[in-house]
This record gives structure tokens, C-alpha cells and sequence, in this order.
């Protein structure tokens, strides 16, 4: 590694992450990505629950995926997202914002997609999705770092404070990925709640593919040197947005539990 790569800006950041930031590819990462990601490894119907659904979109990327999902949409009672609602085609069920109104490992897979950030007690409701996880299940989604305020939204995390709520909350973090860059976030809030069409359609295309930011740091990547953890890194520290994958590890009784990396291995094996 050259001497400029061991200065990467993302360098304290992955010592205390480690394996967590992942160093197949350093793409910006969607929230959507797990959902064919995960779904497609293994045979459905699966368990779902999306934890804040809003208007419930996420079930038509669930079924393209699972025709079978057994999709169940959880979110406030009453919310800027939830008073667009028009669809009837799903289950849909209100709570607190806290206790998840299900039995203990009701669900395969919890997504949550820029939902955290508007969650005014994240901990006790981690500790819910750990509860309704079944053993081995997938919490996954994506959260604001570097946002600014929206839509009643409560909270900002860092990379490393949303793997430790994580632990907390008994979910064993797999990866964490970068999301859109967080000066494209702070650029488009600047024209307010309501932005003009073209600058909204021009966000999209950076939220779903590459925003400038982090065009930037993959130039900065290949001049020097930095591999595709350390480009990942770089890109965390400075993200708006990022994806979280966890797991709710397996466990048998008188043994470790059973926790995959971001690579699908399981602990202690090789590859």
C-alpha cells in the first residue's frame, strides 16, 4: 500500500469496523439491494416486515422477487408517508413506534429503508426487531449519517454507532455499504421541502447510481491506491446514507453462535 493509501481518510473509521465494511466492491449501495440479494439465496415464501413502510412500495420489489412473500407493512398510525397510502392489496398494521405487535421470531427478513433516523427510541425498538426475528434472520435497510432535517426526522447516525446499537440490540452486524453522498443530500434540501422536478429527477439518478461525492472518492481510489474496503471506508465517512445488513445469530445450546460474514461464510470457516 502506498503512502498516501495509508493515510485514507476512511482509516479510522475501518479499524473500528473491520470486516463489517466489506471489500468485494465499493458501488454506492440501496437499500433495495438486499431484498434480491437475500430473497434470491434461499427458497421463500418468506417472512416479511417492513418496519416503517410508509405507503407500502416495497411490497412489489418483495413479490417480484418472492411471489409467494408473506409481506406484512408496520408503520405509525399517522405520518407524512402514511397519509399517501392508497394501496389495498397488502396487510398493513399500526403500533407505537416501539413494541412490534407480533409473537416472538414471527418474521424472516425486517427491512427498513430511511426509517431510523425518524425513530424517537431506535434501542428498545431494535431490541422488538430482534424479538420477531427468527434465528438466523436478516434486519436490513438503510439510515441517514449526514442528512439534514426532514420529515419530522429525529436522529443522525454514524457508521460505527448504528453497528453498536446493532450489538446492543442482540443483531450481529454484517456489513454496513455506503449510500449517496451527503453533500448531494445537503444540496437538495437547499431547495426546500419541495424541490423543482428537474433537481429532484437529478437527485434520483444519484441516490440510485453514483452521486458526485463519491465520483470523487473513486477517482481518489484509483490514484492512490486504496482498495475496495478502504474506497468503502472513505465513502462511509462521508456518506448521507448507508445500508445495514444484520443478522439475528443462531444459537444451540453449549455452542458459539452461528454468525455469517458479508461473503455468506460462516464463522470459523474458510474460504
Amino acid at each position: 500500500m502506498s503512502s498516501r493509501a495509508a493515510r485514507f481518510p476512511g482509516r479510522e473509521l475501518l479499524g473500528e469496523l473491520g470486516a463489517v465494511v466489506p471489500g468485494d466492491q465499493s458501488r454506492q449501495a440501496l437499500a433495495e439491494d438486499y431484498i434480491e440479494q437475500r430473497l434470491a439465496a434461499d427458497a421463500g415464501p418468506w417472512r416479511v416486515l417492513d418496519l416503517g413502510c410508509g405507503d407500502g412500495a416495497s411490497v412489489d420489489r418483495f413479490r417480484s422477487v418472492d411471489p409467494g412473500v408473506r409481506w406484512t407493512g408496520l408503520d405509525l398510525p399517522d405520518s407524512p408517508e402514511v397519509r399517501t397510502r392508497t394501496r389495498r392489496d397488502a396487510g398493513f398494521q399500526t403500533f407505537d413506534g416501539v413494541a412490534i405487535p407480533f409473537p416472538e421470531a414471527s418474521f424472516d427478513f425486517v427491512y427498513c429503508r430511511q426509517v431510523l433516523e425518524h425513530v424517537r427510541h431506535p434501542e428498545p425498538l431494535l431490541a422488538e426487531v430482534r424479538r420477531v426475528l427468527a434465528p438466523g434472520g436478516c434486519f436490513a435497510g438503510s439510515t441517514s449519517q449526514l442528512e439534514p432535517y426532514h420529515s419530522l426526522s429525529v436522529w443522525n447516525f454514524t457508521p460505527l454507532g448504528m453497528a453498536t446499537l446493532l450489538r446492543s440490540a442482540g443483531l450481529e452486524p454484517v456489513e454496513l455499504r455506503p449510500g449517496v453522498d451527503g453533500i448531494a443530500l445537503i444540496a437538495l434540501r437547499l431547495f426546500g421541502s419541495s424541490p423543482p422536478r428537474w433537481a429532484q429527477r437529478q437527485f434520483d439518478r444519484w441516490w440510485a447510481t453514483r452521486s458526485p461525492l463519491n465520483a470523487v472518492i473513486d477517482l481518489y481510489a484509483r490514484v492512490g491506491d486504496l482498495d475496495p474496503q478502504a474506497a468503502n471506508a472513505t465513502k462511509l465517512v462521508l456518506c448521507g446514507a448507508f445500508t445495514f445488513l444484520a443478522r439475528a445469530s443462531a444459537v444451540v445450546a453449549g455452542t458459539a453462535p452461528v454468525v455469517e460474514d458479508h461473503q455468506g461464510l460462516r464463522a470459523g470457516e474458510g474460504a
